[in-house]
């Protein structure tokens, strides 16, 4: 791959993925790609995001994380985490090409040139991608990556080492940012509008999510201090309506090109366990209370009766008048939200020692809940929903949310992790949280689909392994436990 990628390889990229192809009118002469302008490679890079954010990346750590489940022909053999290699080429080559390789290549366009905002910007995607990745990958490149001209075979980082880049990453993109100079073109941005406020906050927010990951808490409550404030400022990746080139990729995979291949119940039956902890209708595990009715969540992520799986609860994929799913055509996919940041604050609170300010947090966020919250407007108006303010006597032995008489701390703690999983639906993080969390006390617990074993990583690219002599041999399997989680 030379500098001469361009937003027709990006396009060849995507569709390699095995996702719809997001890439449409992007470059005024696609008959002669050998360069675009910063700004027309920032926006294809921001497209690229979908398909490493949402696509197999998504769909294969929810199946892992007990979100849905795999029923047919590939996705069965995940459901039971029977995998290979070459399942991760795709996601692998989106990841190094589509977003890394190309969001260097603006830098060195810009950067000489002062342009700190676009560069800020792209520092955070640069971020957000590869945090992403050594998550689910564990030692992935990163010092060398994407520098083939210099680096062909580039080595592999540790995992702890990739994470402080990450950081480092973030404090340039920081800097960057505050300095005002280098605003990119209205229309340049399709995430958050070239605003950088909002960069700013979403770079904080995943500081404090890569700190999470490594169990950093007290850098991670600073961090979120200065994280997503509000909804409005949330990052979610836009969709369309038109096949091929705009829609939600898991709604493309479910109703689309793949029926047939997940739904909220197993080939035997056996509910996803996201689906028992909010579906009214399985009264002995469902999560609501007295204060906590799931039934509207419920409906934005589920379908009771389903349209690609019929007679089965599957992931709603539906636009109707009365209900709109969580993974309907144009639905927009969550990266970076008020949601996470506010959960994280009051996660952080409790583990530094206050009871008191990790409720407020939970409070303040289960009030935005009560207002409806990011389930869909037309879904919430269809269907109830309710979660009031918890009080200290809720978590204390025999309380509503303390039946088996923990510790009032950690009850409270469950109740954060478990809001965390429910919130988290279809994002990677949410499969972190459950790992890092698997060993304690509190947390959510997964029973595995097969054998006795949960997974704990993706394994690497097929192509990775064949191509780089530097790849970790012998390659570690799905079952290969990461340094932070031990």
């Amino acid at each position: 791959m030379r500098k001469s990628i361009s937003i027709l390889a990006l396009a060849a990229t995507l569709v390699f993925a095995g996702c719809e192809s997001l890439v449409s009118d992007l470059n005024d002469d696609l008959n002669n790609p050998t360069d675009a302008p910063a700004e027309l490679m920032f926006t294809g890079v921001e497209l690229a995001m979908a398909s490493v954010h949402e696509g197999y990346n998504s769909l294969l750590s929810s199946v892992f994380t007990g979100y849905y489940a795999g029923r047919d022909r590939q996705w069965g053999d995940f459901q039971v985490y029977n995998l290979a290699g070459v399942y991760f080429d795709g996601m692998w080559s989106s990841s190094y090409y589509g977003i890394n390789r190309n969001a260097k290549l603006i830098l060195e366009k810009i950067e000489p040139k002062g342009v700190r905002v676009l560069a800020g910007m792209t520092k955070v995607i640069m971020a957000h991608n590869l945090g992403t990745m050594t998550a689910l990958y564990g030692d992935i490149p990163f010092s060398e990556a994407s520098q083939l001209e210099s680096f062909p075979n580039a080595k592999y980082d540790q995992q702890l080492e990739v994470y402080a880049g990450m950081q480092e990453l973030l404090d340039e993109a920081i800097a960057d940012l505050e300095s005002g100079v280098g605003i990119p073109a209205a229309g340049t941005d399709i995430l958050l509008g070239g605003d950088p406020k909002k960069w700013l906050e979403v770079a904080y927010t995943l500081k404090a999510r890569f700190y999470t990951d490594t169990k950093e808490y007290p850098l991670a409550a600073a961090a979120a201090i200065k994280g997503v404030s509000s909804p409005a400022n949330s990052m979610y990746f836009p969709h369309g309506t038109t096949q091929g080139q705009n829609q939600n990729f898991i709604y493309s995979f479910l109703a689309v090109s793949r029926i047939g291949d997940a739904a909220a119940e197993s080939a035997s039956g056996t509910p996803a366990q996201l689906l028992k902890m909010i579906d009214p209708t399985l009264t002995s595990t469902y999560r609501g209370n007295a204060k906590t009715d799931e039934t509207a969540r419920f409906s934005f992520y589920y379908l009771r009766d389903g349209v690609n799986v019929p007679n089965q609860v599957e992931p709603n994929t539906v636009k109707r008048a009365t209900q709109v799913g969580f993974m309907s055509v144009d639905a927009p996919f969550p990266l970076v939200t008020f949601q996470e940041n506010k959960l994280t604050q009051a996660e952080m609170a409790l583990r530094a020692g206050s009871f008191d300010q990790g409720l407020t947090y939970l409070n303040e966020y289960r009030a935005y809940l009560n207002g409806g919250g990011y389930i869909n407007p037309v879904t919430a108006a269809n269907f109830t929903y309710k979660y009031l303010a918890y009080d200290e006597a809720d978590f204390e032995a025999g309380g509503i949310e303390n039946a088996d008489r923990i510790s009032t701390n950690d009850a409270l703690l469950r109740e954060i992790l478990e809001e965390r999983y429910v919130t988290f639906y279809c994002q990677t993080v949410g499969w972190n949280d459950e790992r890092r969390n698997r060993q304690d006390v509190a947390g959510v617990k997964l029973t595995p689909n097969a054998g006795s074993q949960l997974p704990w990583r993706f394994i690497y690219s097929q192509n990775e392994i064949n191509g780089n002599p530097l790849a970790p041999s012998p390659v570690p399997g799905v079952f290969t436990s990461m340094p932070i989680y031990q």
